[in-house]
């Protein structure tokens, strides 16, 4: 079996500008803003990429921001960890006590199927045993 690594963080935000200003600042971080269909999410590059898009330094990952909403499970950073099979994965966790939280559908309604983010891969939200939010990737094949 082998091994499932992190490749992606996710942290929310109240205020989108005074957010990527931090980070801007503090860091250097070259943040991307995505338009509303992509729920105005904003890519965080923390390390140089190479052609394909991939972490130069093995060992670093990238990651990305969200809007943060009512619901206390937006709120913490998260983790995405990539797999080979979503749905076998998703099968895991709950067989391994966890939950499937889930994604949005092609119309941002609530859904318990992993959601195809163009260009990256199949992606859904989990909470594992001590209640932690967690998201699993299904890559799209490079």
């Amino acid at each position: 079996m082998s091994m499932n690594p992190v490749v992606h963080f996710e942290m929310g935000y109240f205020d989108r500008e005074r957010m990527k200003k931090f980070y801007q600042g503090a860091f250097d971080w070259q943040l991307q803003q995505m338009g509303p269909e992509m729920g105005n999410y904003v890519l965080a590059h923390t390390t140089e990429m190479d052609e394909n898009g991939m972490v130069k330094t093995p060992g670093t990952i990238n990651g990305g921001f969200y809007e943060k909403t009512d619901n206390p499970l937006s709120h913490p950073p998260s983790v995405v960890i990539a797999v080979q099979d979503i749905h076998k994965s998703m099968e895991a966790v709950k067989t391994a006590g966890g939950k499937i939280l889930g994604a949005m559908d092609e119309t941002g309604a609530p859904s318990m199927e992993p959601m195809m983010i163009p260009g990256v891969g199949l992606w859904i939200s989990i909470e594992d045993t001590e209640g932690n939010r967690v998201s699993i990737l299904q890559p799209n094949a490079r």
